[in-house]
């Protein structure tokens, strides 16, 4: 029987998150959604709005026999800019903020020691400003987020921000793609 755990992050827009998460071996389901805000039940037009609170997150469940959470971690950290609050690129606001929602007191440990490793790391120059939130509620986003990105391969957006990102991805962690 497969041991799996899940885990809620945001980084960003979560297009971009699913798509990097997906192509990792052991990484069972990836799936868009809401956390940390509010009101239940939110809208995306209701998260982009600023106003509810909730991050834009993906759900991760994987197999802790095949990928663990501090590769994980290490994955979330170096794909996404984890020293600017509120915001990734061009996506401004609390929903694009650099969160972990973690389940477990584990997955507290480890996310503090993933943020304590960012800082010393020499990747990046100013500060990490990911948060640690404690998870109430995770709400699935509309069907229309789920595997965007292979779905709409050609659009705009994922050729100009999803695609290189992925690229960045593949190169530097080969050795954990499925």
């Amino acid at each position: 029987m497969i041991k799996t755990e899940s885990i809620v992050l945001g980084a960003g827009c979560f297009w971009c998150v699913e798509a990097v998460f997906s192509k990792i071996k052991g990484v069972i389901r990836v799936v868009p959604g809401y956390a940390g805000g509010k009101i239940a039940n939110p809208t995306y037009r209701e998260v982009c709005s600023g106003l509810t609170g909730h991050a834009e997150v993906v759900k991760i469940s994987y197999n802790v026999e095949e990928i663990d959470l501090s590769d994980l971690f290490t994955v979330f950290f170096a794909t996404h800019d984890p020293t600017t609050l509120n915001r990734q690129g061009g996506d401004v606001g609390t929903q694009y903020r650099s969160v972990i929602f973690p389940s477990t007191e584990e997955q507290i440990k480890l996310a503090q020691n993933a943020i304590k490793a960012a800082n010393e790391c020499d990747d990046w120059s100013n500060p990490i400003v990911t948060t640690i939130e404690v998870l109430d509620e995770f709400y699935l986003a509309e069907d229309y987020h789920h595997n965007y990105f292979a779905e709409n391969e050609e659009a705009p957006y994922c050729s100009a921000v999803i695609a290189p990102k992925l690229q960045k991805f593949k190169k530097r962690f080969a050795e954990l793609i499925k």
